[in-house]
C-alpha cells in the first residue's frame, strides 16, 4: 500500500530529463542531443524559465524574432533553433505547434557589385590575371573552369567557350565576350610561343582527361590541348615576343 501511495505521488520527471529520454530513444548522436538541449534551454531562459507546456506559437515567434533582430544570428542558426523547438513540442510534450509561426527571419540580401565598381576592380589588374577576371565576369565561367580552360575549347567564330565536365559533370556552352577577343588572341599568340619554347626543350606536354593519353599518345603536346593560362606565365610578355 505504501509503495502504491509512493508511486501515485512521486514527482514527475523534469522536462530536460524527458528530453534526454526521447533523444536516446530516437537514437540521436551525443553532439546533436547536446545541441538540441542547449537551444531548448535558451528558449526557456528567454521566457524567464516558464514551462514550455504553458507557452505556444506566440512565444516561439518572439524567441525566433529576438534571435534574428537582437542577436542577428544567421538564417541557418534560426532554422536550427526552430527545428529544436519543433522537436520539443512534437516529440517531447506531444503538443505540436499547430499555428503558423510568423517570426521575423533575417533575409540577408546578396552583395551586388555595380558595373562601375567592377570596372574599377578590373582596371586595377593587369596581364593574364586581368584577362581571366574579365572572362569570369563576362562569360560566367567558374574559377576552376577558367584555370583549366584548353585552347581547343575557345571558338572565336561563334563567340563561345565549351566547358567540359563542369558542375554536376555536365558540358555546356558559355558566351565569349567580344570585348576580350582582341586581348585574348594576343594572349594566345604569346602562349603559343611559350609552348613552342617548351617543346624545343623536350617539354610542353599537358595532362589529358579520361585516359586519352593512352589512346592518343602524342595529343598531350598538341596545341589544341594546351591550357589557355599556363601555370607559370612570364612577366613581362615581351620575354617571348
Amino acid at each position: 500500500m505504501k509503495n502504491q501511495e509512493f508511486y501515485n505521488h512521486k514527482k514527475p520527471r523534469k522536462l530536460l530529463d524527458q528530453m534526454r529520454d526521447v533523444m536516446r530513444f530516437e537514437g540521436l548522436c551525443f553532439l546533436y542531443r547536446e545541441d538540441l538541449y542547449r537551444r531548448i534551454k535558451r528558449f526557456i531562459f528567454f521566457h524567464d524559465k516558464k514551462h514550455p507546456n504553458v507557452m505556444g506559437e506566440s512565444e516561439v515567434e518572439a524567441f525566433l524574432t529576438w534571435l534574428s533582430v537582437e542577436k542577428t544570428v544567421s538564417k541557418s542558426t534560426q532554422n536550427q533553433a526552430f527545428n529544436a523547438l519543433i522537436f520539443l513540442y512534437r516529440g517531447v510534450l506531444k503538443m505540436p505547434l499547430e499555428g503558423r509561426i510568423e517570426d521575423v527571419r533575417s533575409q540577408r540580401l546578396p552583395i551586388v557589385v555595380s558595373k562601375e565598381e567592377t570596372q574599377r576592380v578590373l582596371n586595377a589588374m593587369s596581364g593574364p590575371i586581368q584577362l581571366m577576371a574579365k572572362l569570369l565576369y563576362g562569360s560566367g565561367l567558374r574559377l576552376m573552369e577558367c584555370i583549366l580552360l584548353r585552347i581547343k575549347d575557345i571558338d572565336f567564330e561563334i563567340n563561345g567557350i565549351r566547358v567540359h565536365s563542369g558542375k554536376g559533370d555536365k558540358d555546356r556552352l558559355v558566351p565569349l565576350p567580344e570585348s576580350v577577343n582582341p586581348t585574348l588572341k594576343i594572349h594566345l599568340e604569346r602562349v603559343k610561343l611559350i609552348h613552342e619554347h617548351d617543346l624545343a626543350k623536350g617539354y610542353g606536354e599537358v595532362y589529358l582527361p579520361h585516359a586519352l593519353d593512352r589512346k592518343y599518345p602524342h595529343a598531350g603536346k598538341e596545341w589544341g590541348w594546351q591550357y589557355v593560362f599556363p601555370s607559370t606565365f612570364p612577366r613581362p610578355y615581351s620575354s617571348f615576343t
